[in-house]
């Protein structure tokens, strides 16, 4: 494996960019911001190499960007209803930064911030120290993500966390995909498997009702692979909150520590490639990228439209703080949390 790195200047200091490229010629591109994947780039069906993370051309672009694209938010990713939750008796209050709740950790969040990083033998080490009170969450908590590439183009994510007071943490990767190559256009036509037969109605701010419900019958059923586009428009309550895809899906048969290889499966007909998401975690939070229009310019020299990429963000499920029928994401002194997230790239 050949590792190459270089810089980029910031707002938050020097940003380090690492190229982890394999045998191939395939490779992942990773940063020190946000421990974040600014591009993968895989063969298609003819053999042609490109990447498909959605990506800004300027590397400190990715600091404080709506989408938050490629990055790992934390200390809890996804959405905390009016940004409370109680531990022990304790009550939290998160500041507010998306509609009423409390959205990724917060208006920095782990994704705002340059993580240490610990170069290995087939990809990066990234660890974040958020003290205690940052961000008004309980406990000095290290986070660490962890990135492998390999030679058959699988680039997994371990991601790891410990605290010293009991408090909560949800993370995950926020990538961005588009398998006909990141700035081709809409990934509307690309097509979709998920090993999930429930999903979570929320509210109209996104905030789960605390139900699963059956995805039978609604445009939420991904069990057979169909287009991303293909219900999209459909008068249902969890598009129109989201002008698109925006939930999370629970996955079938999980449990804890449990790894599901072909949670969720994308394919693009035009590129010929396919990916293949595996996690232990016990959601999928796909989105659509409903709200892209506008957000830092790509390498493409032009800002992305909504719908020119999809993000898979395998989870907690977001509120579980609040929702006691909920996977826990309540972490105490002397655990730690452990989860891991496998981006599987081949050819159809």
């Amino acid at each position: 494996m050949r590792i190459t790195r270089r810089t980029a200047p910031s707002a938050k200091g020097e940003i380090t960019l690492f190229r982890i490229e394999n045998a191939s010629g395939a490779y992942a591109e990773l940063s020190t911001l946000g421990a974040g994947i600014t591009a993968v780039a895989v063969p298609d069906r003819e053999g042609k190499i490109e990447n498909v993370a959605l990506s800004y051309a300027d590397p400190a672009s990715y600091i404080a960007d709506g989408p938050c694209m490629g990055k790992v938010p934390g200390r809890y990713a996804n959405r905390i209803a009016k940004g409370q939750f109680e531990i022990d008796g304790n009550s939290y209050q998160l500041a507010i930064n998306n509609g009423p709740n409390a959205l990724h950790g917060g208006p920095e969040g782990f994704q705002n911030q340059i993580w240490e990083v610990e170069e290995l033998a087939d990809g990066v080490r990234f660890t974040y120290r958020a003290k205690d009170g940052e961000e008004h969450y309980p406990g000095n908590l290290t986070a660490v993500a962890e990135y492998h590439w390999s030679d058959d183009n699988v680039l997994t994510l371990d991601l790891s966390a410990s605290t010293d007071k009991p408090t909560v943490v949800n993370l995950t990767n926020h990538c961005y995909w588009n398998l006909d190559g990141a700035d081709s256009g809409s990934v509307l036509a690309h097509t979709m498997r998920m090993a999930c037969s429930r999903y979570l109605p929320t509210d109209d701010t996104l905030i789960p009702t605390g139900e699963l419900a059956p995805v039978e019958g609604t445009p939420m059923d991904f069990r057979a692979a169909k287009e991303l586009g293909r219900d999209i428009r459909e008068d249902f309550p969890a598009l129109r909150y989201g002008k698109g895809y925006d939930a999370c899906w629970v996955i079938d048969a999980w449990q804890p520590g449990k790894m599901n290889e072909e949670a969720v499966v994308i394919e693009a007909a035009k590129s010929g490639r396919r990916l293949t998401v595996g996690t232990d975690q016990p959601g999928a939070h796909v989105y659509t990228g409903n709200w892209l229009a506008g957000c830092p310019a790509n390498r493409s020299g032009r800002p992305y439209d909504d719908y020119d990429g999809v993000a898979v963000e395998m989870q907690g499920f977001p509120d579980a703080p609040n929702h006691a029928n909920f996977p826990c994401q309540t972490l105490r002194p002397g655990e730690t949390y452990r989860r891991t997230i496998r981006f599987a790239f081949s050819r159809t």
